[in-house]
């Protein structure tokens, strides 16, 4: 059976304000209200303390590609015209044991290595989806 959309997210209680921050183009990241550890992904308790209380915090969009996978066809069908394309495994500069996926943007899939210096960006998928992707710093 073929998909002929691409697949997208399906917000919940924990991930809703996560994708609403992205919709307003801001990349954040959970922070326990108890014990302040930092969080990603959204998840309803904190892993240090157990605690249920949280808050978002924004990060600065800056960070490091940590790993990364080509893709290269046969592929999903909403994804043909795309590939083949990078995604990579940010570790966000604010805290390195905060890593976020997405595609690598701007710039040919060959580009993508360990340590490309990157920024987040917004990719507007539907009227009520935006996603955070990535593209190498100083595109």
């Amino acid at each position: 059976m073929a998909i002929p959309q691409r697949p997208l997210p399906q917000p919940d209680d924990a991930t809703r304000p996560y994708w609403e921050a992205a919709r307003r183009r801001e990349l954040v990241v959970q922070r326990c209200g108890s014990c302040e550890t930092l969080r990603f992904p959204p998840q309803p308790m904190c892993d240090a303390c157990r605690s249920m209380t949280v808050e978002c915090v924004r990060m600065s969009g800056r960070g490091t590609v940590f790993s990364f996978v080509v893709a290269h066809p046969p592929v999903l069908p909403a994804f043909q015209e795309r590939a083949p394309f990078a995604i990579v495994l940010v570790e966000l500069e604010d805290d390195p044991r905060l890593r976020i996926i997405g595609n690598l943007l701007d710039a040919p899939a060959e580009a993508a290595c360990i340590g490309l210096p990157v920024e987040v960006v917004f990719e507007d998928v539907t009227e009520t989806v935006t996603l955070p992707q990535w593209r190498p710093r100083g595109r």
